[in-house]
């Protein structure tokens, strides 16, 4: 009985520290409050991506297929040919909020140039929507990476990650970034 109390506490323990070592980055930019809800993130497919619709082929990195939170199929190689930011975040995580008004800027400002998903993951998709719309970010695709697929794939362990990929589809940052520091991170890659 005391073993079984004993595990039990130190389960607890390592789940508050796992939670707290990933929102407690301290790079939370304090983004300003949640304004009127919208409508979940569009769903992204092979047919309709983000990315210019050449014959660029896609390198290794981009080799993923995934399921929208909207519902939708999205393929990595979609991304191919230009700068991408995957935006790792969980929907109850704080720096993941505060980092929300970079990621919406980034999009909006490099519409066309820079391709920008996000990856939501660490919950269940209702929970994920409910971000994206507190947030107002659905003008952004996001995946729904329930089972961690995506995330594995790029080495991501915990939220609040960035990968920034080249137009070859070359990792040339992963790690936190400050929301409001994306804008000019994501724009140096064109």
């Amino acid at each position: 009985m005391v073993l079984r109390r004993l595990g039990a506490s130190v389960i607890a323990a390592l789940a508050v520290l796992v939670v707290a070592a990933g929102c407690a980055d301290g790079a939370s930019t304090g983004a300003a409050g949640p304004g009127s809800p919208s409508a979940p993130a569009p769903a992204v497919t092979a047919g309709a991506s983000p990315a210019t619709s050449g014959a660029t082929a896609a390198p290794p990195t981009l080799s993923f297929t995934a399921r929208t939170v909207g519902g939708g199929e999205f393929n990595g190689a979609s991304l191919a040919g230009k700068p991408a930011v995957l935006w790792f975040w969980a929907p109850w995580c704080p720096t993941c909020a505060g980092q929300a008004k970079g990621v919406k800027a980034t999009a909006e400002q490099l519409a066309g140039k820079v391709n920008v998903v996000g990856v939501g993951g660490l919950d269940d998709e209702p929970a994920m929507r409910r971000f994206i719309t507190e947030w107002k970010l659905d003008a952004v695709p996001h995946l729904s990476d329930e089972a961690g697929t995506v995330w594995k794939k790029f080495g991501v362990t915990s939220q609040s990650t960035f990968v920034l990929l080249d137009s070859r589809g070359t990792v040339v940052h992963k790690g936190v970034l400050r929301g409001d520091d994306l804008p000019g991170r994501a724009a140096a890659l064109t």
